[in-house]
């Protein structure tokens, strides 16, 4: 019905009170978003003498919660792909709610190409098929992957660039070392500092290239191992 201090009040026939830690088991932005909304929720309390009922939709959720955790840890296994719901986004990744659990989605696992952080992919409540890569089902833990849906850029690399091949790259990184040029989306070679000129000492990679820079250059060798 309304908001007051503490809560909602919540029409069930008579006025109860709901308070706003028991309003979702996920902090609310703004709990008067649910005014004229229906809901379920659960008596918790009930004190006769003042005539006062409290009830939770929280307590609902997290039974109801239970129930499916239960039966996605019975089921679940490595490999499968599901469908899930972003539900929080951090530095490192995000948590995709897969029904009744969630799921840690890192960051490294979102992308074969280089990004920065998760937002830059995903937004919460996002709708996604992930893939199950790891379950600990004593501390109830699954890691998820997202590039894993797509095959990797570095299968059969050597067939699509054997030593030798000249190609246009862009320059994505410089380190004291050399320059990583991306040459497709998850694919990036290094240009050691020692190969960047025939003719000339080279102190650092800028002295030859700037991030951005689009430069032609060859593949020398190919280690997976250190991809």
């Amino acid at each position: 019905l309304r908001k007051i201090k503490g809560g909602l009040v919540v029409d069930i026939g008579v006025p109860v009170f709901l308070p706003a830690s028991q309003v979702s088991i996920r902090r609310h932005a703004d709990i008067s978003d649910f005014i004229g909304q229906e809901i379920e929720g659960k008596i918790i309390k009930i004190d006769e003498s003042r005539m006062n009922i409290v009830i939770s939709r929280r307590r609902l959720i997290e039974e109801q919660r239970d129930s499916m955790k239960r039966q996605l840890m019975a089921e679940i296994a490595e490999g499968q792909v599901r469908r899930g719901i972003v539900k929080n986004i951090a530095d490192f990744g995000a948590f995709v709610d897969l029904g009744g659990i969630d799921g840690l989605l890192h960051i490294t696992d979102i992308s074969w190409g280089r990004i920065n952080h998760p937002s830059e992919v995903l937004s919460i409540e996002d709708e996604i098929d992930v893939m199950v890569l790891k379950i600990d089902k004593e501390r109830e833990r699954i890691a998820l992957g997202l590039k894993q849906l797509t095959p990797s850029p570095w299968k059969n690399v050597e067939e699509k660039y054997p030593i030798g091949t000249v190609l246009t790259g862009e320059v994505v990184n410089i380190m004291s070392y050399g320059a990583f040029v991306k040459i497709e989306e998850g694919l990036e070679g290094l240009v050691h500092i020692s190969e960047m000129s025939w003719t000339r000492r080279v102190n650092h990679p800028s002295e030859v290239v700037n991030v951005g820079d689009r430069v032609e250059v060859v593949v020398l060798d190919i280690n997976k191992e250190k991809k």
